[in-house]
C-alpha cells in the first residue's frame, strides 16, 4: 500500500513506514462559520482535499508512500470567540505542532508535510515548520490547501476577490460539494458590509491591517454565500486535490 492511516498501524509498521514514507498532518479548526456552515468546516474541508489528493496519488504506477495522521481539529481562532470557537493560543498551537513533529521524528520519520485548512493557522504553522527544521534532522513542508491549484484549473481556480474568504461563496460551495447535509439552506443573501473590513480590504497593497471588533461587525463572514454552487465547489475541490497531489509528489522527489 502506498498510503496508510497512522491510527490503524501497529508501532512496528509505523517505524517501518517512517524509514521512507511521508507523514501527513491535516490541521483545521472549530469556529463560527456564519449561520449556515458547521463549526468544523475548516477541518472537514482540509480532510476532504487530503483524501481526494491521496486517492489521485494511489492510482499512479509508483505513488509516494504517505502515512496520514488524524486531523488536528483545533486551531488559532480567537477572532471568532465573539460567537463560538474552540481556540488555541498562537503559542499553544505552535507548541502542539512542535510536539507532534518531535514525536514523529522520534518515531522514525524524517519527512513530514503539514496541510492547513484554517487561515488563522497559516503563519503559526509556517513558523513552527521553519523553527523545527533548524533543530531536527528532518525535511518538513507546509501549505494551506486553498493556495494549491492545478495548472489547468483556469477560471475554476477560484474567485480571487473571495478566495478563500470565510463562510462565503468559496467555502460554502466546497461544503455543498463535500458535505451538503451540513449546510443550512437556502443561504440568505447578504448585502455588502460598509465600510468593508480592513483585514479583507487593506487600504494599501502589501499592508496587513487588523482593527478591533471587525469580525463581529461583519458577523464572521467575508462575502455573500447565497450564490454558492455545489458543482463549482466540486471542481474547486478537485483542483485543490490535484494541486496537493502534485505538491506531495514534488516534495517526495525533492526529499528522498
Amino acid at each position: 500500500m502506498s498510503q496508510s492511516r497512522l491510527t490503524e498501524l501497529t508501532w512496528r509498521e509505523v517505524r517501518r513506514a517512517g524509514e521512507r514514507g511521508i507523514a501527513l498532518l491535516p490541521v483545521g479548526s472549530q469556529e463560527q462559520h456564519a449561520g449556515h456552515l458547521p463549526m468544523g468546516t475548516d477541518t472537514l474541508l482540509v480532510e476532504e482535499v487530503v483524501d481526494r489528493a491521496l486517492a489521485l496519488l494511489d492510482r499512479e504506477p509508483a505513488p509516494p508512500e504517505v502515512v496520514r495522521l488524524p486531523a488536528l481539529p483545533f486551531g488559532h481562532s480567537p477572532h471568532h470567540l465573539f460567537a463560538a470557537a474552540v481556540s488555541l493560543s498562537a503559542a499553544t498551537l505552535g507548541a502542539v505542532l512542535d510536539d507532534v513533529l518531535d514525536s514523529l521524528v522520534t518515531s522514525g520519520y524524517r519527512r513530514v508535510m503539514v496541510v492547513n485548512g484554517h487561515g488563522g493557522n497559516d503563519e503559526i504553522m509556517r513558523l513552527a515548520v521553519k523553527r523545527f527544521a533548524l533543530r531536527a534532522r528532518v525535511t518538513v513542508a507546509a501549505c494551506s490547501y486553498w493556495a494549491l491549484t492545478a495548472d489547468e484549473d483556469g477560471d475554476e481556480a477560484g474567485r480571487p476577490d473571495v478566495t478563500p474568504g470565510h463562510a462565503g461563496w468559496f467555502e460554502t460551495s466546497l461544503m455543498l460539494a463535500a458535505h451538503p447535509e451540513l449546510v443550512h439552506t437556502p443561504v440568505p443573501a447578504r448585502a455588502p458590509v460598509q465600510p468593508p473590513p480592513l483585514f479583507d480590504h487593506p487600504p494599501h497593497p502589501g499592508l496587513t491591517v487588523e482593527r478591533h471588533g471587525e469580525w463581529e461587525r461583519v458577523d464572521g463572514a467575508t462575502d455573500d454565500a447565497s450564490g454558492a454552487d455545489a458543482d463549482r465547489g466540486g471542481r474547486l475541490l478537485d483542483g485543490r486535490a490535484r494541486g496537493l497531489a502534485r505538491a506531495i509528489r514534488a516534495f517526495d522527489a525533492a526529499s528522498r
